[in-house]
């Protein structure tokens, strides 16, 4: 199993990007999609990304249909990457997978049963380094994770979900609705736009892709189980295709979801140099591009799960930093919580609800590490991380001994007192302080934001030996 630097993740200047590219590089793909008249429902046989499907759920999509993307994209066991590679080879040369015959862009779309619309395009973004400011990662990443993608995207030699990316086209264009829900990015994310490449070229890549979504027929529409209407679009023309990538040149993006999946595109890359292979496939990855301006994505909280933790020891130890008031029931704890003014969580598990706020400044000061912004130490999941989980609880985090749960509070608590331990219910980021953060080349910690709507898992793969 190959080594994840930590401090490293996204790969140094050194390592093979390409010098003569400026700005974003979105190049078009032969997609691999599933062939409806071999799958029947697409809602069957698609699924939300990796990280958002626990294991219950995992069961039960794995057991609902012998085709389920899950199959490839959560293999379990521990030959589960060959079987992975296996499953998805024999779905090639039985017609349940089929590739376009083309390189080809995907205008991707999904209407949430709120109306919550999001819209982009979806190709093989250039790889980039973090030095060159160019695709600007917000989160820290975990090393584990890494290493588990990489092992199965090195099994299956494919990218089996797209990562988010969200930039900022021209301005003067507003979105038609006023915003999705009370953390959308809107007008805050003009810091993505600064630096070297803004202004560089006022081509509106997002207009040719409304244009497409509005007056086409896209060749996928189907309905997921959680109403959510998804819709896909085949870009073939090299013109159009050529149109959309020139507008993408002068600017640069900002990672939304997928930190884990792009710093694996890095070592992927950066491995395949190291043994000479040179240019190829691997100095991209599959990636869906969102113009924040037009369709901003909203921004929700991921809530953790420490499973060893009881969560009356929780509250012990976290009074000896936080106030600490005991809630009756979840709705009440959720609303007390999102008024909370500075850092608050929510604690709870089979013992109750507690809110902890008005962490002590000495203590907090203490905890915080040397040569952080004001503006990071302010941040929820930085105290959440240094105070609560490093110092109060000593706890060491990893992925096994804090769990997330995106956006959904209940879910964390069912978790916890199904477990016998503590859920930390979190109110959402502030996006000036995400992308400010970013800006400034600073990292958020791991799991700080959900950004969505998220690209579903299985409408369009990208085989690396494919292009």
């Amino acid at each position: 199993m190959p080594t994840v630097d930590a401090d490293l993740p996204f790969g140094t200047a050194s390592d093979g990007s390409p010098p003569d590219v400026r700005g974003l590089e979105l190049i078009p793909f032969r997609g691999v999609r599933f062939a409806p008249e071999a799958v029947g429902d697409l809602a069957a046989v698609t699924c939300p990304p990796y990280d958002l499907i626990d294991p219950e759920e995992v069961r039960r999509l794995a057991a609902g249909d012998g085709h389920n993307v899950v199959r490839l994209t959560l293999p379990t066991g521990e030959d589960g990457y060959r079987r992975a590679a296996e499953t998805l080879r024999r779905w090639l040369a039985e017609g349940v997978l089929i590739a376009d015959p083309e390189p080809a862009l995907y205008v991707y779309e999904t209407v949430a049963t709120d109306g919550t619309l999001l819209r982009g395009v979806i190709g093989a973004v250039g790889l980039r380094s973090e030095s060159d400011r160019v695709i600007l990662p917000h989160e820290d990443v975990f090393p584990g994770p890494v290493r588990d993608r990489l092992a199965l995207m090195t099994a299956t030699r494919a990218n089996l979900e797209p990562i988010f990316l969200i930039y900022e086209g021209p301005a003067g264009r507003s979105p038609e609705e006023p915003g999705h829900g009370p953390a959308s990015i809107g007008q805050d994310a003009s810091v993505i736009a600064g630096g070297p490449f803004a202004g560089a070229d006022e081509a509106d890549p997002g207009a040719v892709v409304d244009e497409i979504a509005e007056t086409r027929r896209p060749v996928v529409e189907f309905r997921a189980d959680d109403g959510t209407l998804h819709r896909l679009w085949r870009v073939g023309d090299p013109a159009v295709q050529e149109r959309i990538a020139a507008g993408l040149r002068g600017r640069r993006a900002m990672i939304a979801d997928g930190h884990h999946r792009y710093a694996t595109y890095r070592a992927l890359q950066e491995r395949r140099h190291a043994a000479g292979d040179g240019p190829g496939p691997w100095d991209y990855g599959l990636a869906l591009l969102v113009d924040s301006r037009r369709h901003p994505p909203r921004l929700g909280a991921i809530h953790r799960v420490l499973p060893g933790l009881p969560p009356r020891d929780a509250v012990e130890r976290a009074a000896k930093a936080f106030a600490v008031r005991e809630m009756p029931d979840l709705e009440s704890g959720t609303a007390a919580l999102a008024g909370a003014g500075g850092p608050a969580f929510l604690l709870g598990g089979a013992d109750g609800l507690w809110l902890l706020t008005d962490p002590d400044a000495g203590l907090l000061d203490q905890a915080m590490p040397a040569g952080r912004s004001p503006r990071w130490r302010r941040l929820d999941t930085a105290v959440l991380d240094t105070l609560l989980i490093d110092r109060l609880w000593g706890v060491p985090a990893d992925e096994r001994t804090v769990e997330v749960v995106h956006e959904d509070p209940a879910a964390a608590l069912h978790r916890a007192r199904r477990s016998g331990g503590t859920a930390v219910i979190m109110n959402p980021p502030a996006v000036a302080d995400v992308l400010a953060v970013a800006a400034e080349g600073e990292r958020v910690p791991r799991k700080s934001t959900s950004f969505g709507p998220k690209p579903r898992t299985g409408l369009v793969m990208r085989l690396l030996d494919l292009g």
